[in-house]
């Protein structure tokens, strides 16, 4: 967006976005993306655009920016978000965007990584780069992990399967949704053994247990239990995205916006939607999971000392740094910020895993240097899969790879141990 001083200083103002749709709709663009929007997508009818472009001639100008036609032509993965905003229907792209009241959290996790630089060092051997990262005895060829995110097959038709298969291409470990739109059953066969598992535990206990037994029978080694959203959150972006979504949204919610069926992983259980909240949940919670699964268990949603402490001290076998993706409170702290003292206090006993704004290399090389064991992300390979489906993960995981590889080699670390906290300063 620019800003409100900008109409004075530029006379030729850019192209609204219902301008530049409306050029898309008449570029080759539409023709190539046309096999990729799912069902009740549509793009603006045809008029030329207006801004410089349009008065200067020059065409070439007009195109920098515009989508790409595949997802092997996405430079960075921020090409698949600008796709996934024309391919997706907007509620659901709004999903993806929004974070909660004015987005300081969300935004702050992108400005506090932008405050870090490199302490790039010379004249060291990086011709083999060894990405490896062991969690629980079990090595990934990256630390690049598939974060959690519920209802995937909104975004796309084959949702967390295509996510799944992305994901077993190159190696990354996945974590999967309670609320997936895919039952974890179908998402082991295609990942090609058990991904994690991020528990929302409900208030109703016996359901807690149902799903956890579940998960537990499928193979999957990990719950990831999330602290964070013991209440709704205020997802102003959402709820503006929504309102100019003229698709009748019968098939996929009835009136107010409540889910026709129950998700997959609660079906046959006692579920009910005012089981979802928990906001009477304590840290005594853990020791009743405990005696329900002999699971590992990593609690996610932590972003202080304090809590990691307790954490520790209730004898958790993990802790995953997270603010919701800047969705649940409203804090206006970063994760990358609330990281080095989580590290002090978890002092490598547990594994330890961030989320929250990583977009490029550099940034997973930054969490690495403030000790982080790995790196999850989410709006990244969402934007990919409503772009182009498996193949837009996969690109969307490609690229954060060749990013973090090229951060390594240019940084002079030719491991992950390489990478220390003097690898990074704060501007």
């Amino acid at each position: 967006m620019q800003p409100a001083n900008s109409v004075t200083a530029n006379p030729h103002p850019p192209p609204s976005r219902r301008d530049f749709l409306q050029w898309l709709a008449a570029s080759p663009l539409v023709g190539a993306l046309s096999g990729c929007l799912p069902p009740g997508a549509a793009v603006a009818p045809s008029a030329p655009p207006s801004g410089p472009s349009a008065t200067t001639g020059n065409p070439s100008r007009s195109v920098l920016h515009a989508p790409v036609a595949s997802a092997a032509d996405a430079l960075d993965v921020f090409d698949l978000e600008r796709v996934a905003e024309i391919a997706m229907p907007p509620a659901h792209f709004g999903y993806i965007q929004t974070g909660v009241d004015g987005e300081e959290t969300q935004r702050n996790n992108r400005t506090a990584l932008e405050r870090l630089h490199i302490r790039a060092r010379r004249l060291v051997d990086v011709s083999r780069l060894d990405t490896r990262v062991t969690l629980f005895g079990r090595e990934w060829p990256t630390p690049i992990v598939i974060a959690p995110c519920g209802s995937q097959r909104g975004f796309h038709p084959e949702g967390e399967i295509a996510t799944a298969r992305a994901a077993q291409a190159a190696g990354h470990l996945q974590v999967l949704s309670t609320v997936s739109s895919t039952g974890v059953e179908e998402v082991n066969e295609a990942r090609g053994e058990p991904v994690w598992y991020q528990l929302y535990a409900t208030s109703n206990r016996e359901v807690t247990r149902a799903v956890v037994d579940r998960v537990r029978a499928a193979g999957c080694p990990v719950i990831v239990l999330t602290v964070d959203l013991p209440a709704g959150g205020n997802r102003l972006t959402l709820a503006r995205w929504s309102r100019i979504d003229e698709r009748s949204c019968t098939s996929c919610h009835r009136p107010g916006g409540r889910a026709p069926t129950v998700k997959p992983m609660f079906q046959g259980t006692g579920y009910r939607p005012a089981d979802f909240r928990t906001p009477a949940m304590t840290w005594d919670f853990i020791g009743e999971l405990r005696a329900m699964t002999d699971q590992r268990l990593v609690v996610k949603g932590l972003v202080t000392r304090e809590d990691a402490e307790l954490a520790l001290e209730h004898g958790v076998d993990g802790i995953w740094v997270s603010n919701h993706g800047g969705r649940a409170e409203g804090s206006g702290r970063a994760t990358i910020e609330a990281l080095p003292e989580i590290a002090a206090a978890v002092g490598g006993r547990v594994p330890l895993i961030v989320d929250g704004g990583f977009r490029r290399g550099t940034d997973i090389f930054k969490a690495i240097a403030r000790g982080a064991d790995a790196v999850a992300v989410g709006r990244p390979y969402l934007w990919g899969l409503g772009a182009f489906g498996q193949a837009g993960v996969e690109r969307a995981l490609e690229i954060l790879r060749d990013e973090l590889a090229m951060t390594m080699r240019l940084a002079g670390t030719p491991s992950l141990s390489a990478i220390g906290p003097a690898a990074v300063g704060v501007n």
